[in-house]
């Protein structure tokens, strides 16, 4: 109890991110819990408690790896970056090639003796923001010609999003989105931003041609088969969806009570936003989209405040990914975009998607920590000027 209680004390930086983070994992206790008790009922011998446990574990773990993270001086994710980025990609070479398959897609590596999986596309977005921060930060002012920016910039991002597409489409255009916000964050001319999005949208025409001659390995025929579900009447899983949102009226029906859990498909995943809006209604749903435009707000005001161009570009990078997915996987729900597959962060039941979550927050964190400081020592040394002053 007293180490618990000496980790409390020594928690710096920005305490409503800190907050922010815990209400949202006490948001998925509540929604998992519930939203899992169809998967139970057809369960033979299903326990009722097995999800909430496992919930709880992960958010635990991933407590702990929030801590570790925030626990970093994030200037060491800088000079990793080129290591962290070449791990990356040879992570996704290797799902590429030798990844499990599950429903039709390779996203996934096994973990050696512990039987669980990994989808090394969470950790491609955490990579591919590290290495662009700390390559934007060291290039300031410096890139002039196409040459200088397609090698640093453009073609991680396009390696990157390239090996991830023809099996996670969603995961690909999210981190590419955000590549692009970074870049211009960075502030990078607008013409080597427009020259990636062409060649990006060039790659991604080529890969979509490919998918019709080798259907197993691209699952282009997937993508075309949502685009025309979400111009018709959204299909079978978007309407349950719309459905239950309709059903939470104001005040919801109460934490529970959903119906439509027994019927949507990844009801504690995908549309865990659905269910919570039908059991909260629309003051819960409105809530959880606030707590997310809250995290962007105080992401904002502190990378403003942040002296280094790493960190500042860093964080909200790692921010706006957080939160770019959020709004995609809500707009899901309420029929705004196709199916995506995307979770909503720290909210859906706990995985790899939670855990790399729990690592950006540490890292978004640890920035917030070395700002607080700053400016506590900046407040210190004006102090001790004055006092000077007024003794002479």
């Amino acid at each position: 109890m007293s180490g618990l209680t000496a980790i409390v004390k020594d928690i710096k930086g920005d305490k409503v991110i800190w907050m922010i983070a815990l209400i949202l994992c006490i948001a998925s206790i509540m929604a998992v819990y519930s939203a899992t008790s169809s998967m139970v009922y057809q369960q033979v011998g299903g326990n009722s408690e097995k999800y909430l446990l496992q919930q709880l574990m992960f958010i635990g773990l991933g407590a702990v790896v929030t801590y570790l993270c925030y626990r970093f001086h994030y200037m060491l994710y800088a000079k990793l970056s080129f290591i962290i980025i070449c791990v990356t990609v040879l992570a996704l070479f290797y799902t590429k090639f030798f990844g499990i398959d599950i429903n039709g897609a390779t996203r996934w590596i096994g973990i050696p003796w512990i039987g669980k999986t990994i989808q090394t596309s969470d950790l491609a977005k955490i990579g591919l923001i590290i290495y662009l921060s700390h390559s934007l930060a060291k290039k300031q002012d410096r890139i002039k010609s196409f040459k200088e920016a397609f090698l640093p910039l453009i073609f991680p991002v396009l390696l990157v999003c390239g090996l991830i597409v023809s099996d996670d489409f969603s995961t690909a255009a999210l981190i590419f989105v955000t590549s692009m916000m970074l870049l211009f964050i960075g502030r990078v001319d607008l013409k080597y931003i427009f020259a990636l999005f062409f060649i990006g949208v060039m790659v991604f025409m080529a890969i979509f041609m490919l998918g019709k001659y080798f259907p197993d390995a691209i699952r282009s025929a997937t993508w075309v088969s949502r685009f025309n579900e979400f111009f018709t009447e959204g299909g079978w899983q978007v309407t349950q969806s719309k459905i239950a949102i309709a059903n939470g009226e104001f005040l919801g029906v109460g934490p529970g009570n959903s119906i439509q859990k027994n019927y949507l498909p990844y009801a504690y995943a995908d549309f865990i936003y659905a269910i919570i809006c039908e059991e909260y209604g629309l003051v819960g749903g409105f809530m959880i989209v606030g707590l997310y435009l809250w995290l962007l707000f105080r992401c904002t005001v502190m990378v403003t405040k942040c002296p280094k161009t790493f960190g500042a570009i860093l964080a909200y990078g790692l921010c706006l990914n957080i939160v770019i997915q959020a709004f995609a996987n809500i707009a899901v729900s309420v029929h705004l975009v196709p199916p995506t597959g995307l979770t909503l962060p720290l909210v859906s039941m706990g995985g790899t998607s939670l855990l790399f979550t729990c690592v950006s927050l540490g890292i978004i964190l640890s920035v917030s920590r070395y700002v607080q400081e700053a400016r506590i020592k900046h407040t210190a040394l004006a102090e001790i000027e004055q006092l000077d002053e007024s003794t002479n």
